[in-house]
């Protein structure tokens, strides 16, 4: 199997109730990370490494920033003549809200089969994580496998909304429990998996007929004996952003050389939106130990273990500790922030202190003045 014959679904919209502070004006897709990063260029950029040059993005609801960050897709090589980037938002529905992802499959039928690619790789865009899909193309192709599922083993990053599999040496699946993850170390799913197109298209037409529109239960689970479903463990290092904590220490992992140099593998690069900007100044002043810095910030006060996206603005007397600072916001001068997270455009008075803690960070929404 070749990459150029799968096509990559990413479903923008996709747990995103589990952050409402980070979702509340944009998709998850579209989600800030690392400093200069959105969480969709994870998984687009590995279908991309990976030979893949047709990619459907499925929207629901506030997906201007995300349109606005993927362009044409120029930065990702797949502004092209013949296939190349397609945003899917919603249409011919009644309500912009879909009942899940099988609803979603079913608006976007005709792209499915206008498509001349003979699989479909699926795949969330909640997790940051750098993966070799070559791999999962080669064991779907070994196993003779109707349906590859990615997942990891270790402790499930939300307890009451994963899904569970039972995996046999062989490495089939043959079981899964759905929405219910674990206190312990377990197999739990990553929100990736291969499948024929053809078949999918049955199974999305078979599921809408009958009113059933969970995928992992009634697309999954409920085919799970008569189908050859193989599991991909991914070892590699990989966050899930299931809540503003887990957000939180995603971008706190930045810190260990080890979690960039996978996350960021100089044979596997991760593409964005390239944004031009004078590089970061330093005043005299200024102490930085342990941090992300993007280009275009001006750092006058201290800065530690923090990631500061572009334009940051920190002045004299400023100390930040543990923060995530996000585009364009200034912080006033003697202002004293601790385990922060700080949407767009937002301006701390000078004197200004908050704090909060590691596993429960304050924070602060777009275009706030504190």
């Amino acid at each position: 199997m070749r990459g150029n014959d799968v096509i990559g679904i990413l479903f923008a919209y996709v747990h995103e109730e589990r952050v409402r502070e980070l979702t509340q004006n944009r998709v998850m897709a579209s989600v800030p990370y690392g400093g200069r990063y959105r969480l969709v260029d994870f998984p687009l950029s590995n279908m991309v490494n990976s030979g893949i040059n047709k990619v459907g993005v499925i929207t629901e609801q506030n997906y201007q920033s995300l349109m606005d960050h993927l362009g044409s897709g120029k930065a990702w090589d797949l502004s092209r003549k013949r296939e190349g980037l397609y945003l899917l938002p919603p249409f011919g529905a009644e309500t912009m809200r879909t009942e899940g992802k099988i609803s979603s499959l079913a608006s976007i039928m005709r792209f499915l089969k206008n498509s001349h690619e003979e699989y479909v790789l699926l795949s969330d865009c909640d997790t940051v994580a750098n993966i070799d899909y070559k791999e999962v193309f080669q064991l779907h192709t070994e196993k003779n496998a109707d349906i590859t599922i990615v997942y990891r083993h270790g402790t499930s990053p939300d307890t009451d909304k994963n899904v569970v599999y039972t995996v046999d040496p062989e490495g089939f699946i043959r079981d899964m429990v759905v929405k219910r993850g674990s206190d312990t170390d377990c197999n739990f799913g990553m929100g990736m998996c291969l499948i024929s197109r053809k078949r999918l298209m049955a199974m999305v037409e078979e599921c809408m007929g009958r009113n059933l529109y969970d995928f992992d239960r009634d697309l999954l689970q409920r085919n799970l004996p008569e189908l050859r479903v193989v599991g991909y463990e991914f070892t590699g290092a990989a966050y899930t952003v299931s809540s503003l904590g887990s957000y939180f220490k995603a971008n706190m992992a930045l810190m260990e050389p080890k979690v960039r140099s996978q996350l960021f593998d100089a044979a596997r690069p991760i593409y964005t939106k390239v944004r031009d900007d004078s590089p970061t100044r330093y005043g005299l002043g200024s102490v930085v130990s342990n941090s992300i810095i993007a280009d275009g910030c001006l750092i006058e006060g201290e800065v530690e273990n923090c990631v500061l996206f572009r334009g940051v603005q920190v002045h004299k007397g400023a100390k930040l500790r543990n923060c995530v600072i996000m585009q364009d916001s200034v912080i006033g001068e003697n202002s004293r922030l601790d385990y922060v997270v700080a949407d767009k455009d937002t301006v701390f008075d000078p004197n200004r202190t908050l704090m909060g803690y590691q596993t429960y960070p304050v924070f602060v929404a777009k275009g706030s003045k504190v």
